[in-house]
């Protein structure tokens, strides 16, 4: 295969602490050493959470401000994709680090249940986050959780609320949600395909101990691969991942082995169709 495969590294998120994983960086200057380890290793796509000065999670545009800053310095090229998620802000909030122009930004375009919750994401905020993304030029990526959601991802893209084709993720193995199941995930592509061109491309995220089952399959099935300690902190059941950069080998390795180049952030920003930056 020549078709290069784009890694995406989820560096921090909202939930895992250094209690789970002394590995997980969680303040600014933390969380831009690991990225800039992960970037040498292979990732060209940074998704991005930020935490208080407790570790809690935020939507601080000021910190959000501060770890973009020190990621276009330290890893240059690099995507940076800033998350909007539901567990670090309510309402508008979530969105507030949209001005700052990222190249990309997570979008959730609906509901369903977590762990001990629900992932709220009412139809006013959605279109909300979509218009802020439109109005400062930052690419989506569309988070599936189900299967409706890429159907509601084609119906904002028909009505003008995306722009260009979404950028689809398939999340699979919260609790609660998709399981990670290989039916489910092909019909996932065929669906995607379908409804927005076969050579449109699309991502694939495994949480805790499936993650590098789902990264197998998106990378043997042409698309892309998110990794990182976002998702899981462990190698496997008995030890522990020492960093961000460890995930992202072991997913460089399953490129090797499926004949997938590891993208280059320029490949990755064409791929996607961001803009060009010169470092």
């Amino acid at each position: 295969m020549t078709n290069p495969c784009i890694i995406c590294v989820a560096i921090t998120g909202s939930l895992p602490t250094k209690d789970n994983n002394p590995a997980v960086p969680i303040t600014i200057a933390e969380q831009v050493e690991s990225t800039q380890e992960a970037f040498e290793a292979g990732a060209t796509i940074a998704h991005c959470h930020v935490r208080d000065d407790d570790g809690r999670p935020t939507s601080d545009p000021d910190r959000f401000a501060a770890l973009k800053e020190g990621l276009e310095k330290h890893c240059p090229g690099m995507i940076v994709q800033l998350s909007t998620g539901g567990r670090s802000g309510a309402g508008r909030e979530r969105g507030g680090m949209l001005p700052l122009r990222p190249d990309m930004a997570s979008l959730s375009v609906g509901s369903n249940n977590f762990p001990t919750r629900v992932y709220e994401n009412p139809p006013d905020l959605v279109d909300w986050l979509a218009s802020e993304m439109l109005a400062h030029d930052v690419k989506p990526e569309i988070e599936a959780f189900d299967l409706s959601h890429i159907f509601k991802a084609h119906q904002m893209w028909k009505a003008g609320q995306i722009k260009d084709r979404p950028y689809v993720q398939f999340v699979m193995g919260v609790k609660n949600a998709m399981p990670v199941d290989r039916e489910v995930f092909d019909f996932y592509i065929h669906t995607v395909r379908r409804l927005f061109g076969d050579d449109v491309p699309w991502c694939a995220a495994g949480i805790g101990a499936r993650q590098l089952t789902v990264n197998e399959w998106a990378i043997g099935a042409g698309g892309h691969a998110r990794t990182g300690l976002e998702d899981n902190v462990r190698l496997d059941r008995d030890r522990l991942a020492p960093s961000n950069a460890a995930l992202v080998q072991r997913a460089v390795d399953l490129c090797g082995q499926y004949d997938r180049p590891v993208a280059t952030w320029q490949q990755a920003r064409e791929i996607l169709g961001l803009r060009m930056v010169h470092p």
